[in-house]
C-alpha cells in the first residue's frame, strides 16, 4: 500500500469491553488511519450501556461504516486493501464463526477476508472462564492465522485509571500493525522508568 494511506477495519462484537473499540477508533483517528467500522447487534447494546454513547456518536469516530448485513460491502473483499482488522471486543460467538469460516455477517466475513488474503487480524477475546471448547476454537482462529490478543492489562506502567491501562493495551494491540500512537509506556528494563 505504499503511497495510499493506513487503512483499517474495526470491528466491535457485544462482549463487554466496548470501551476497547471506541478507544481504537479514538487512536486510529488520532494518527491519520483511514477506519471501517462494523458492529455487530449485541455490540449496539454493550456500547450504550458500557460506554453512555449513542451509536450515532460511535459511528462519528470512523471514516465509513458498514452495516453487520451488508455482506457486499467494500471490506467483503480482499480486493479492498487494508492493514488488517482489529475486533475489539471480541466475543466467543465472533471468534467462533471466524475459527470456522461461517461467514454470514459482514463482521465475519471481513476477517475471513484478512486471514485469507494473510493480513493481519487481531481479536481482543473477552471471555472467562474459559471452557475446553473456547480453547480449542482459539487454538483453530490461531491455526488460521489470526492473533489472539485478550485484554489484560499491563501493570509495569504503574497505571493511574482504567483508561490508561485501555489506552496501553490499545496502543499494544496497535503495534502490531506498526501503528505508533504514544499511548504505550515502554519497557526499558528494572531500574528505568517506562517512557
Amino acid at each position: 500500500m505504499s503511497g495510499e494511506p493506513k487503512r483499517m477495519i474495526v470491528g466491535i462484537s457485544g462482549a463487554s469491553g466496548a470501551i476497547y473499540g471506541v478507544r481504537m477508533l479514538e487512536q486510529l483517528r488520532a494518527v491519520g488511519v483511514e477506519t471501517h467500522l462494523v458492529i455487530s447487534k449485541p455490540a449496539v447494546q454493550t456500547v450504550t450501556h458500557e460506554c453512555g454513547l449513542s451509536i450515532t456518536d460511535l459511528k462519528s469516530l470512523a471514516t465509513d461504516v458498514h452495516s453487520n448485513a451488508d455482506i457486499g460491502a467494500s471490506i467483503a473483499s480482499g480486493s479492498f486493501k487494508t492493514t488488517g482488522m482489529v475486533v475489539a471486543p471480541c466475543s466467543v460467538k465472533s471468534m467462533s464463526e471466524i475459527a470456522t469460516g461461517l461467514t454470514t455477517t459482514l463482521l465475519a466475513r471481513a476477517a475471513d477476508v484478512v486471514l485469507k488474503e494473510r493480513r493481519r487480524l487481531v481479536l481482543m477475546l473477552r471471555e472467562t472462564p474459559l471452557h475446553l471448547g473456547h480453547v480449542r476454537t482459539m487454538a483453530q482462529v490461531t491455526e488460521a492465522g489470526a492473533i489472539l490478543y485478550p485484554p489484560v492489562p499491563a501493570f509495569y506502567q504503574k497505571p493511574q485509571t482504567i483508561d490508561d491501562m485501555v489506552d496501553h493495551t490499545v496502543g499494544r494491540v496497535l503495534d502490531l500493525f506498526d501503528i505508533e500512537t504514544g499511548t504505550v509506556n515502554r519497557w526499558h528494563g528494572l531500574g528505568h522508568p517506562p517512557q
